[in-house]
């Protein structure tokens, strides 16, 4: 099974080379990787230069944000499964593909999640925040539930079937892709009980500068889904206080 990964990048100059080079460590051989660069200027494009040999495919150009680059990621991907990797984010072990595949393989799943964590900017041994997963109840997206969105990967025929991501939402279509994966139950869906990837904090939506903008799509997105409105949004936000004070109160550094 080939799996495609895909990162979209756009000035990120400190970060890129920890994640293209979690990719590159993978165990798992067949790998297409693509990545997304929206015409940085920083020079993250001559950190990425050394790694050219070993990407599938990369452009750099302008693009109308970053659902637009992830469908055009999507668009020149040919493998069976496709996952994303945020330009901040690195996958958690070498051999987490490796495991992502066996478990495709044997569930028979369409779509496949797992557990995530933040880490600090600089200090990526230092978790600030936990997200855990639970086995699929559909009850649960009413509560606000929803994986976090780097641990889930899909077969591409879902997105040839269900459509990419909706370019409507500037910062919240990836809340939206779920919910549509989600809520349909002709996609088999698996829960993998392992950490996938880790996430600096400091990401477009997890900056306090854009939560506003955030919760306003969430809950155009929440209304579109037929759910349960400011109920739904609250837990969904509220979900999120626990998962910062479980490292805190345990005085983890680092997860294994």
């Amino acid at each position: 099974m080939k799996v495609s990964l895909i990162t979209v990048v756009y000035n990120n100059v400190d970060c890129i080379k920890d994640c293209i080079q979690s990719v590159l460590s993978q165990t798992y051989a067949d790998i297409e990787y693509i990545v997304i660069d929206g015409g940085s200027t920083d020079g993250t494009q001559s950190i990425i230069d050394p790694f050219l040999k070993d990407i599938a495919y990369y452009v750099s150009e302008k693009d109308n944000g970053l659902y637009d680059a992830l469908n055009k990621g999507i668009k020149k991907s040919t493998g069976d499964i496709i996952g994303i990797l945020n330009s901040d984010d690195f996958l958690y072990k070498t051999d987490t593909i490796e495991k992502i595949v066996d478990n495709f393989r044997s569930s028979g799943a369409d779509l496949l999640y797992g557990k995530g964590i933040f880490v600090d900017q600089k200090n990526i041994f230092d978790v600030k925040r936990i997200y855990p997963s639970d086995p699929f109840r559909k009850n649960y997206l009413f509560f606000g539930w929803i994986p976090l969105h780097p641990t889930i990967y899909v077969r591409r025929e879902i997105y040839e079937k269900y459509g990419l991501y909706d370019q409507h939402y500037n910062i919240a279509s990836d809340y939206e892709i779920s919910l549509r994966w989600f809520k349909n139950d002709k996609i088999k869906k698996y829960y993998l009980d392992q950490w996938i990837v880790k996430m600096r904090l400091g990401g477009k939506s997890t900056t306090m500068r854009l939560q506003k903008q955030k919760s306003l799509e969430d809950m155009e997105i929440i209304k579109k889904h037929n759910l349960m409105g400011l109920f739904t949004l609250f837990f969904k936000v509220g979900r999120k206080i626990p998962h910062y004070l479980i490292p805190q109160i345990r005085g983890f550094k680092t997860y294994n």
